[in-house]
């Protein structure tokens, strides 16, 4: 993605979350206490568009030639029956004074 030179960047990371049957995404900043969510409707892993649209919505975009790495995770640490979360994540800028 090639933003002008009026555009301003903040690099962060995007995380994509299934918990409780429900995905939500969210991008990590370390310099805030609440950090840019969206979550959606659909009990069903969001598309590489319906991502890319909640991004854009929080006014983020992925940096050029990211991709989601995907991993899981436990909800209980060292308790192999604990029902498994599945976690992708993917480097994002914030375009400041872009499009929402």
């Amino acid at each position: 993605m090639n933003h002008g030179p009026e555009t301003a960047f903040t690099q962060a990371r995007a995380h994509l979350v299934n918990r409780n049957g429900g995905w939500h995404l969210f991008v990590a900043l370390s310099v805030e206490k609440h950090w840019p969510t969206h979550y959606f409707t659909s009990p069903l892993a969001p598309t590489v568009q319906e991502r890319s649209q909640a991004l854009t919505e929080l006014n983020f975009a992925l940096t050029d030639g990211a991709e989601w790495l995907w991993t899981e995770d436990s909800e209980q640490i060292d308790e192999p029956s604990s029902p498994v979360i599945l976690i992708a994540a993917a480097p994002v800028v914030s375009i400041l004074g872009g499009t929402a």
